[in-house]
Formats: C-alpha cells, structure tokens, sequence
C-alpha cells in the first residue's frame, strides 16, 4: 500500500495541485448534493434540481463579481505609452502627435501624494527605463527626476455616474522627467537628493487609458448561467404540468 501512495505522489506544482484540490472540492460538494437528490427525488429529477440550484448560485456569484469587479474578471485599467516627446522646456509640447498636449494650460497638474499620480509614474518608467522600456531613453530610474505630471478627460471621479458602464471621454496622462545631475558621493556618505539637470532635455511622456476589459468575465458569465438556469426551471415547470396533468387524469379515470 506504501509504494501505492509512493507512485501516486506528486511533486511540487502549485498548478496541478490547484486543478485538483478544484476538482475534488467541487466532486464532493456537488456529488454529495446531488447524491442526496437522486435518492429522494430520482436520477432524473435530482440531476435538474441541482442542476438548477447551481446555475442560479452561478448567476447571483456572476453579479455580485460584476458588481464589485471581484473573482473571475478580466483586465484591469492601465495607462498605455503613446509617445515619448523631448523639448527643450516643460511647456514646449509642439511636437506631441496628441494635439490637446499642444496646451497644458487646461490641463490638471497632479500632486505628488495622488495614486493616480503614482500609477502614472510607474507606467511612464516602465517605458523609458530599463533594458526592457520600449523608448530606452534611461538605464535605472535613479538617471531621471520626475518634474511634474497631468491628466486630462475622462469621467469625473466625484461623480455617481464615474463607475457605471457606458460611453467613456478619453483620458490622457502627461509625466514630464528631466535627467539627474550626476554628482560624485564619498564612499560610507549618503547620496543627496536627485536634482533635476537643466542643460538637459525635458522628456514628456504621454499616455492614454486603456479601460481594459475587468468585468466582462463576470458578466458574460452572469448572462450564460442565467440562460441555463432559464432553461432548467423551464424543464422542471413543464414536468410539474405534466405530472399535474397525468394525476388529474388518474383520478378522473378511478
């Protein structure tokens, strides 16, 4: 029997021993339901009970995951690098593809403690720092100084209407970085804060949202259980009537 559970034994792959834990748990919870159904209510008629009962459960888990972008969802907003200016000054973005980068007067300035800032600082290094970036301009982030950053368009955020589906404004992001001033640091002292090169170019990222597709998963999953679950309580009431129809007929005929 040792050597049974020897050869059967796994090694570690968190992925097959996802699958299974899954697979076992869903077997057993569900396979016991429908165990208890079948002895009571018949093969037939258990199978559609908790056939029915699971698909509604599906629906009600596909809304609440619609709902809160939760589970099973799809992907979530990013900021995708269009192009990647270099000026010779932070308001000189004549030569930006994106006309409304012509003007940043109408633009919002975000502050430093912003997440929205943030995010789009990350998006905005990860384009032009490092071997992989696809503009290539700088080898670490320690090589540059953000200066500022702006985003127009979009929904407004304040507002009821911000997290509903529909039409959405398009929404842009300019992060604004300046090469750092090389300084030398003693060995044992710590460096001093970057400071931003102004013989330098001034390198102006510019993104646009992509909205990415993060509840479409739950909902195309809420619509397909729903439909099943129709189709089942459709087949569980016209076997009600028939077996109210068949009674009826067997005590008209005694």
């Amino acid at each position: 029997m040792t050597a049974v559970f020897a050869a059967l034994e796994l090694s570690w792959d968190p992925q097959i021993r996802g699958i299974l834990v899954v697979a076992v748990g869903v077997a057993v919870l569900m396979g016991s339901v429908y165990l208890l159904l079948g002895t009571n209510l018949g093969t037939r008629l258990g199978f559609l009970v908790a056939m029915a009962g699971f698909w509604g459960w599906m629906t009600i888990m596909g809304i609440i995951w619609a709902l809160y972008g939760i589970g099973y969802v799809g992907d979530s907003p990013t900021w995708h690098v269009t192009e990647a200016v270099t000026s010779e000054s932070a308001d000189d973005l004549s030569a930006a593809t994106l006309e409304e980068a012509h003007d940043l007067s109408d633009w919002e300035r975000l502050p430093a403690d912003d997440p929205s800032r943030g995010e789009a600082q990350a998006s905005a290094s990860a384009a032009i720092a490092g071997n992989d970036s696809t503009f290539g301009l700088f080898e670490t982030e320690s090589e540059y100084v953000v200066l500022d950053a702006y985003e127009k368009g979009g929904k407004d955020p304040d507002s009821i209407w911000s997290e509903l589906p529909g039409p959405h404004p398009p929404h842009y992001a300019i992060v604004q970085v300046q090469r750092a001033v090389e300084v030398e640091v003693e060995f044992g002292e710590a460096p001093p804060p970057a400071e931003p090169d102004e013989t330098q170019p001034v390198i102006s990222v510019v993104m646009e949202r992509d909205l990415g597709a993060k509840r479409l998963p739950p909902v195309a999953i809420t619509l397909a259980s729903a439909i099943i679950f129709g189709i089942t309580c459709n087949v569980l009431h016209r076997r009600d009537k028939a077996v109210t129809e068949a009674r009826a007929a067997a005590a008209a005929n005694a």
